[in-house]
């Protein structure tokens, strides 16, 4: 339940102002057919995020030892340093191609989310957890809640929500859990 509450934290914040949400946006704007949009981002993370949890699982298993576990530690808290980032997006990436808003969607959601940072968190809490399935389910519900909402409200949404304060909320949490893995590795706690 640990996995599937901090994965679903985790990604729920730091996906605010990324790039994913921000194509979730334009997407919306340009097919105006949120069902298909949002299926094609549950998907989409779905495939992406099973195979980030599982790279993590298996980097944690095969590299058990104590200087992975301060590895992991500290991406979280490089990861806070990169949420304090904002992402740009360049719409020419988002065009509308041929085939519909859900295959444009699935397709162009799993090639972004490539090596973004929720993507990289999802590795490093499939490292900490060991737990595919609850880190995979955890950081897909965060990324649904944080761009449903997106695909419905669109640029209004952007318009009200302080994403600076949100950065900050969520680099804080990386940051948090971080220096407690990094407590807990080090014998502290």
């Amino acid at each position: 339940m640990e996995a599937l509450l901090t994965s679903t934290a985790v990604v729920a914040l730091a996906e605010i102002g990324d790039k994913t949400q921000l194509l979730a946006i334009v997407l919306a704007t340009r097919f105006k057919r949120p069902v298909p949009i949002i299926a094609g981002i549950l998907f989409a993370t779905l495939a992406n995020h099973f195979l980030a949890a599982l790279v993590g699982e298996q980097a944690a298993a095969f590299l058990d030892g104590l200087w992975f576990r301060y590895a992991v530690a500290i991406s979280f808290i490089v990861m806070a340093g990169w949420t304090l980032i904002p992402d740009t997006f360049d719409e020419d990436e988002a065009k509308p191609a041929k085939f519909g808003a859900f295959l444009t969607t699935l397709v162009a959601f799993f090639l972004v989310e490539m090596g973004d940072k929720t993507q990289l968190a999802t590795i490093a809490l499939g490292a900490r957890f060991q737990a595919v399935v609850p880190v995979m389910l955890g950081t897909t519900l965060g990324m649904m809640l944080a761009n449903v909402p997106a695909v419905f409200l669109g640029n209004a949404l952007i318009k009200r929500i302080p994403l600076n304060t949100v950065r900050v909320i969520a680099a804080l949490l990386f940051l948090a859990i971080g220096l407690w893995l990094l407590a807990q590795t080090a014998g502290w706690i």
